[in-house]
């Protein structure tokens, strides 16, 4: 009788802590914070060099309500392919900055439609998909372009679930004429 009731309390006490649990959850919501490094170039367009984009993103995903916080701040320039010992220069290069910023509530998880990993590289799968509407904002002012249409696309591989990120302006967007439509890449560094 005694080990009867003992096993009764335990089971009480387990379903109480169980719904306990459930409530915290419920009132806060999970979130998982991502960063990591911008780190690609542009294809050549007009004249002789490539863009260089760098720079530091984050985003904030809240898995319960599905919505995301993106946003990254980029230094871009003309790189030395291309360049002549006379035109290396700070003029020449057009160094300036950008900062991109994305609230959505379209996050898809293992999405179908985002980029692959490029050609003679060991292959990623995609695990979650923003899209929405990006502004985009240049050394501090709105781009001249104005805001764009932009896919962000978070990737894992076998030993590490979130390694990378590739950002995809929309192909008629003036962003797009900008950073080009292909898929800017980067790594993630940090999941929290």
């Amino acid at each position: 009788m005694k080990n009867a009731c003992i096993w009764i309390t335990t089971i009480l006490l387990l379903t109480v802590a169980s719904l306990s649990l459930q409530a915290q959850e419920h009132q806060f919501p999970h979130r998982v914070h991502f960063s990591g490094l911008i780190n690609d170039f542009t294809p050549i367009t007009t004249g002789a060099s490539p863009w260089e984009l760098r720079g530091l993103w984050s985003l904030t995903l809240d898995e319960q309500s599905s919505t995301a916080s993106f946003s990254a701040t980029l230094t871009m320039e003309l790189s030395d392919f291309g360049q002549t010992v006379t035109t290396v220069n700070a003029v020449q290069r057009a160094q300036h900055t950008h900062r991109i910023t994305m609230k959505t509530n379209s996050v898809v998880y293992n999405p179908t439609d985002c980029p692959p990993a490029p050609p003679s590289t060991p292959a990623y799968t995609a695990l979650i998909e923003l899209t929405g509407t990006a502004n985009i904002e240049a050394n501090g002012s709105p781009a001249p372009f104005g805001s764009s249409p932009l896919q962000v696309c978070i990737a894992g591989g076998s030993n590490i679930e979130f390694s990378n990120i590739t950002l995809v302006f929309a192909e008629s967007s003036g962003a797009a004429g900008h950073f080009g439509p292909q898929a800017i890449h980067g790594v993630v560094r940090k999941v929290e």
